[in-house]
């Protein structure tokens, strides 16, 4: 049986996001212009009834009330992109890593370029927040979803967290 695949698209500060479920489970979240975003066709049938909850932290958080995520996701990768991805869940709220020490954190120190290409590949932007990983030097290198809209979500964090 074929999965059901369905989406909707929320407004949000940094332009509208286009939320993706399979089979009833956040799959995919792409911000308009994002690099690696798949074809329009492949989101399915517009449908807004699995992602109330989805909206819902994605609201708290854009308030700068809500800092970690609690959803189930449907990740598909490699098992190497899906460890990646396992390890930018882990990046606190308003902090920074590096991809070497991500690739570090791996286990793979020789990495870093991989989890760069991992990071650029994630499906699920912001909540698996691939925008909190910079260069060695601490400058914004590479973000899917544009440079200007990862350091303004950087600042958010950034600033959210020094008021809570």
């Amino acid at each position: 049986m074929s999965p059901v695949i369905v989406h909707t698209v929320i407004d949000s500060p940094y332009g509208p996001l286009t939320l993706v479920a399979t089979d009833g489970v956040l799959s995919g979240l792409y911000m308009t212009g994002q690099r690696h975003r798949p074809a329009e066709e492949t989101f399915g049938a517009r449908d807004e009834r699995p992602f109330g909850a989805v909206i819902d932290q994605l609201n708290t958080y854009f308030q700068g009330e809500l800092t970690e995520f609690d959803l189930p996701l449907d990740l598909h990768g490699t098992p190497f992109q899906r460890s990646v991805w396992a390890q930018l869940r882990r990046i606190p709220y308003g902090e920074t890593r590096t991809y070497g020490e991500l690739a570090e954190a791996l286990g793979k120190p020789n990495a870093s370029r991989a989890v760069g290409l991992a990071n650029g590949k994630n499906p699920v932007g912001v909540i698996v927040p691939c925008h909190r990983v910079i260069g060695a030097g601490g400058d914004l290198t590479g973000y899917g979803g544009g440079l200007d809209r990862k350091r303004r979500l950087l600042d958010f964090e950034r600033g959210a967290a020094l008021f809570s």
